[in-house]
């Protein structure tokens, strides 16, 4: 049975701004364009916006600083920070606090300038005492450390895993927003530079510049918006550590909580689902979370992720602006996981555009496979 929340709220506003690279503007600069972006879209001005929720990889107090820099004066805020899968836990609580009548108008916003500023892959997932001794590198060592444990178990090779960028850069060059495009093989994966290993450069996420914002009302307002609505059907959460020496099993990830536990929310089957949104920032995620949220068996998912099956005009539809391996991953990538949810129920995708598109599942990664959070999104036919 679903929850009481189901469809109550929806997205009437989603704006995204310097995406790739945005040389000269700061994090916060980014985040207020799209901001911009997302009120022209829902027809709104800052003056209506009274919740603020938000999260970014250089700002301690998040909701606070945006609000000063927008010149807000919020009801409600909230600066949740669970690493990337923020993003998702955010349109779980601002869905409440809209419902409870707390609030009328909620933000969620991002912006970093991560390439730009720096140019590195950094992570705010930093080695904790008893890892120290070791040196890792976060957040790819330890990504790498459960693609090792995946690989040992279950027999899962390389070229599985060179097959979920190769998947993800089909669809980017679908895309003329993504960040990388052109031709990309297994053989051009499995070539390059050596990481951390088993993980080549290929494995690993973008570091790009990238903001993204969206705007919710409560559903009974939602049609009198400009765009169609994008309706909140549940969402849930679960987190079972924070350093990845304390993962209880580096093959299960706490997905295998927040997947059962938000379907359940939002009423729906697997076999409803059209687009799946995976945080994938190595290609070991993609994999682990097809596996724990149901969409093959555990240990099965490098086998799954072969011959086409997540790429364009394959059986299920993955990533399709081109993930975080070939899109954009700003540092934190979740709120891009809901941008193209929007934009494939809204119809707006273009070349990538899926023939059905009624049920997202977004599904949010933080930490060094910490925090999951899985959330969907539909349009009004699954109301």
């Amino acid at each position: 049975m679903s929850h009481s929340i189901r469809g109550k709220t929806a997205i009437v506003g989603m704006g995204v701004a310097g995406v790739g690279e945005a040389p000269g503007y700061s994090a916060m600069e980014l985040l207020g364009l799209s901001v911009h972006s997302a009120l022209s879209d829902a027809g709104l001005k800052l003056r209506d916006i009274d919740a603020v929720f938000a999260a970014t990889s250089s700002h301690a107090f998040a909701s606070m600083s945006v609000t000063e820099y927008l010149g807000l004066k919020p009801k409600y805020f909230d600066s949740t920070n669970v690493g990337g899968s923020s993003f998702e836990m955010h349109l779980l609580q601002a869905s409440l606090a809209l419902d409870a009548e707390l609030c009328d108008v909620a933000l969620i916003c991002y912006g970093s300038n991560q390439r730009t500023a720096g140019g590195r892959l950094v992570s705010m997932s930093e080695p904790q005492w008893h890892e120290t001794s070791y040196a890792p590198r976060h957040p790819i060592t330890a990504y790498a450390l459960a693609t090792s444990r995946h690989m040992h178990q279950y027999g899962t090779t390389r070229e599985m895993l060179a097959d979920v960028a190769v998947s993800a850069r089909h669809w980017a060059n679908l895309n003329p927003d993504a960040f990388a495009r052109g031709p990309l093989t297994r053989d051009d994966v499995l070539s390059m530079r050596m990481v951390s290993d088993p993980l080549t450069a290929g494995d690993c996420c973008l570091v790009t510049d990238g903001a993204a914002a969206c705007i919710l009302v409560r559903s009974d307002r939602a049609r009198d918006f400009p765009k169609k609505p994008v309706y909140f059907l549940g969402a849930a959460g679960a987190n079972w550590h924070r350093s990845i020496q304390a993962m209880p099993d580096l093959t299960v990830t706490a997905a295998s909580e927040s997947g059962p536990r938000a379907f359940e929310m939002a009423g729906l089957a697997r076999s409803e689902v059209d687009l799946v949104m995976l945080y994938d920032a190595f290609t070991i995620n993609t994999i682990l979370f097809l596996e724990d949220l149901g969409f093959c068996p555990k240990g099965e998912g490098g086998h799954f992720v072969q011959d086409g099956r997540i790429a364009p005009g394959g059986e299920l539809a993955v990533n399709t602006n081109g993930g975080g391996l070939s899109c954009v991953h700003p540092g934190m990538y979740g709120m891009f996981l809901i941008a193209e949810g929007v934009a494939q129920i809204r119809g707006e995708a273009g070349e990538r555009q899926l023939k059905t598109a009624d049920v997202a599942l977004l599904h949010g990664n933080g930490g060094t496979l910490s925090s999951q959070v899985t959330a969907f999104l539909g349009s009004e036919v699954v109301l």
